[in-house]
């Protein structure tokens, strides 16, 4: 039986994304995340904001974790960071990381979706976040699921 990820993401697609969180975690020390469900009853964004708690993203150092939340069946997402991330960005840094990614997804790219979002919070966390040579990896890169 496959898992939840592979039934949407091929093994390959999914090492790519992986890849894209580490390249990104070179840039930034921000912590990326991916979590992958099949449904949402309600509004993605409160869910990814339960999820984010409970893969204890709100427990980073510089509360600077960011979370790419899936609802595949549903086609929901939400992109939500910490309160040290809000803190610093502009009010419309979430909106322009959802439109790059909504555009791939539009064309059921979704693994473009998911790469294009990376790495464009890597690109422009590294400004407000960068990374330092005794930088911790804080948080596993590997997509998590329920």
């Amino acid at each position: 039986m496959a898992s939840k990820v592979e039934a949407f993401l091929s093994a390959n697609d999914e090492e790519e994304v992986v890849e894209a969180i580490r390249k990104a975690e070179l840039r930034t020390s921000g912590e990326i995340r991916v979590h992958l469900e099949r449904t949402c009853a309600g509004n993605a964004y409160t869910r990814a904001q339960e999820l984010f708690h409970l893969l204890k993203m709100d427990n980073t150092k510089d509360a600077n974790g960011i979370l790419f939340y899936l609802a595949v069946d549903d086609r929901k997402f939400a992109v939500l960071g910490d309160s040290g991330i809000n803190n610093v960005v502009p009010d419309n840094f979430w909106n322009s990381i959802k439109d790059g990614m909504e555009a791939r997804f539009r064309e059921s790219e979704f693994k473009k979706g998911l790469v294009t979002g990376i790495e464009l919070v890597g690109e422009k966390l590294a400004a407000y976040f960068p990374w330092h040579k005794n930088d911790v990896n804080e948080l596993p890169d590997q997509i998590s699921t329920s």
